[in-house]
């Protein structure tokens, strides 16, 4: 019987999904195979490769003829130099990095939801943005120059004047700039 090793595809439309088989090369691309000795999935980034070393290289070394694809991914995996005696036995096949457990991520997002305030939509209309950013970002008015100047040239000065006199004069208060000003006349 000539036995061949061949993709068996499934999945969905535009999602290809594939089994790699040993199958008699007389059957359907999806009939009934041998054996299941690996799959491949193309989709995912790095792509999904597994295959049986140990079965791959027996239905090889019974004179089962993979097909171009499956040589393929065979040289991918490292089975191919194996089974010919080349270099270049431990492949080129790339490995995805492991996912976090589910348990994990979803810790996470409780935390994260805690943290966050609790009133209120959790998507904030234009209006109260503004309000918000407004409270975080207040703005800091400074008094001008000009009339800190105005107040300081309408107070009386008064030299040797009695206490009493001082003590009537309305006092200003002299704001940092005011203080500035002065000095840098």
């Amino acid at each position: 019987m000539a036995t061949k090793i061949r993709l068996m595809r499934m999945g969905k439309i535009r999602t290809p999904y594939f089994r790699i088989v040993v199958t008699d090369s007389r059957k359907a691309r999806n009939g009934l195979s041998i054996e299941e000795i690996g799959r491949y999935a193309p989709g995912q980034e790095p792509s999904l490769i597994e295959v049986n070393s140990d079965r791959a290289l027996y239905w090889l070394g019974t004179g089962a003829l993979p097909t171009p694809a499956v040589e393929a991914i065979l040289k991918v995996t490292g089975d191919w130099q194996k089974h010919k005696g080349l270099p270049g036995t431990e492949g080129t096949l790339r490995v995805a990095a492991p996912k976090p457990a589910k348990s994990v991520a979803y810790e996470a997002a409780v935390k994260q939801a805690m943290d966050e305030p609790k009133e209120g939509a959790t998507t904030l209309k234009k209006k109260a943005q503004e309000k918000l950013a407004a409270k975080a970002n207040p703005v800091v008015e400074e008094t001008p120059a000009p009339a800190a100047e105005a107040a300081i040239e309408e107070t009386p000065v008064v030299e040797d004047a009695p206490a009493e006199v001082v003590a009537e004069t309305p006092a200003v208060e002299e704001t940092p700039a005011a203080t500035e000003e002065a000095a840098a006349e």
